[in-house]
């Protein structure tokens, strides 16, 4: 089970408490069957799942209600803030002193997306500002520092290697030197083939000739409830380390090396959430068990606005969730969101509506924005405004304009009616414990 469908098997585990005449201890020990089914088929371990039921059984149905909510939202905000502490209750920022240069050295197991995600926390880091560069001090692979050119040539960040030298100390010092002016300094170093007391020997021997401020393990996330062996091994090693989790966007096995990982105590800082430079997100339990349960990520939401330079003016934001919108207020939509990522992912971070929209929507939209960008801007500003008007002599004028079919912009009105209608029904059936994260 994906992270994915597991948000979607919990969110649709809260519907049903919501729904039920009464919140009795059946309906409860109901959800928390649920959940426990939910949490089991994405490999979470057996003992933290059981551990987790059981909390949120006893808080239900034990826990005095504080006033001004139901008895049906109290049980929400447990299983909510149950997960949240099951993940890791706050984040764990990860710390950059602008007084002197940062150095952060990472490890991993071979295959684990190192070298990868070295590269996009060089992006994130560049994206706020720092000043970044890459050093590959992985003198066994072959390939490794040619991997990490590519993907810094990418992002525009400078990098060295040396492909001729075999001692990683001799390439990370020569590469501190070149890169004295810079912020921030990350080092690839050499994975090793499921040998944690090697990784941690050669992690230990570089650590000695370099300083790093932090050194990062990064935890392959497809490997499932494994990922706790090395995340203690690393733990137990070195108190200032931390863990990045990649590969957790497709992973079957995600929501297994995240509890795995969360529950050795080791901070996790980062998550890979794609295969793109910029799908790195910080590790923040509380707003990663709001998108789970689908109650959303409005923060970040906005924060992936703000870095793309997207310009919603409130008005239109209001406009959109309450499904009071134009075909003109669609297509700047279409455009926002491509800027920002898939269309799924975003939907995934508004509260309660994400899961509610069939996936074979998402993907129909994705599959057919080019050409519905092209139907938008083929029509006239009074038809953008006002697709009512829009009837059959328009929709051939329209198709010929656009060098599409009168079928395509036909379903293109059909899907602009549909959305407006389900954006409109989610809100009115939208209860208030959901309702107060949509305020805009």
């Amino acid at each position: 089970m994906t992270l994915e469908k597991l948000g979607s098997s919990l969110y649709n585990s809260l519907k049903k408490i919501l729904r039920v005449p009464t919140v009795d201890e059946a309906a409860v020990k109901e959800l928390v069957r649920d959940i426990q089914r939910a949490l089991l088929m994405a490999d979470v371990n057996v003992k933290l799942v059981l551990d987790l039921s059981r909390r949120v059984e006893e808080r239900a149905l034990r826990e005095k209600i504080p006033p001004g909510i139901s008895r049906r939202e109290h049980v929400v905000k447990v299983v909510y803030e149950e997960l949240t502490r099951f993940l890791g209750e706050k984040p764990i920022p990860l710390k950059v002193d602008m007084k002197k240069r940062s150095i952060f050295m990472f490890v991993g197991i071979q295959g684990s997306g190192k070298t990868t995600t070295a590269a996009k926390l060089a992006r994130y880091l560049q994206k706020r500002g720092y000043r970044t560069a890459l050093i590959c001090a992985d003198t066994y692979r072959p390939g490794a520092y040619a991997q990490l050119k590519q993907l810094a040539n990418q992002i525009n960040i400078p990098v060295y290697g040396d492909e001729n030298e075999k001692d990683a100390v001799k390439v990370a010092l020569e590469g501190l030197k070149r890169f004295s002016g810079y912020d921030v300094i990350i080092i690839d170093t050499a994975g090793r083939h499921k040998d944690e007391k090697s990784l941690i020997e050669e992690m230990k021997h570089l650590e000695k000739a370099i300083h790093p401020d932090e050194v990062i393990l990064v935890v392959d996330g497809t490997i499932g409830q494994q990922a706790a062996v090395q995340a203690e091994a690393f733990h137990k090693a070195t108190p200032i380390g931390s863990i990045i989790v990649a590969k957790l966007d497709g992973s079957a096995r995600g929501g297994g090396a995240l509890s795995a990982v969360a529950a050795t105590g080791a901070p996790i800082k980062f998550i890979g959430v794609g295969e793109k430079i910029d799908d790195l997100e910080p590790f923040d339990p509380p707003r990663f068990a709001s998108r789970l349960l689908g109650m959303g990520d409005l923060q970040g939401l906005i924060q992936k606005v703000r870095e793309a330079e997207v310009k919603i003016p409130q008005r239109k934001a209001k406009a959109f969730l309450t499904g009071r919108f134009t075909l003109a207020d669609m297509y700047e939509q279409f455009e926002a969101m491509r800027s920002m990522g898939p269309i799924s992912k975003i939907l995934r971070m508004l509260p309660g509506i994400g899961y509610d929209i069939p996936d074979e929507m998402m993907d129909m939209a994705e599959e057919h924005m080019k050409k519905w960008k092209a139907i938008i801007q083929s029509m006239t500003p009074e038809e953008r405004e006002s697709p009512r008007i829009i009837k059959a002599s328009r929709i051939r004028r329209i198709a010929r304009g656009s060098g599409t079919s009168e079928r395509d912009v036909r379903m293109l009105i059909q899907q602009y009616n549909r959305l407006r209608k389900m954006i409109k029904s989610l809100r009115r059936k939208r209860l208030p414990f959901f309702d107060a994260r949509l305020h805009i």
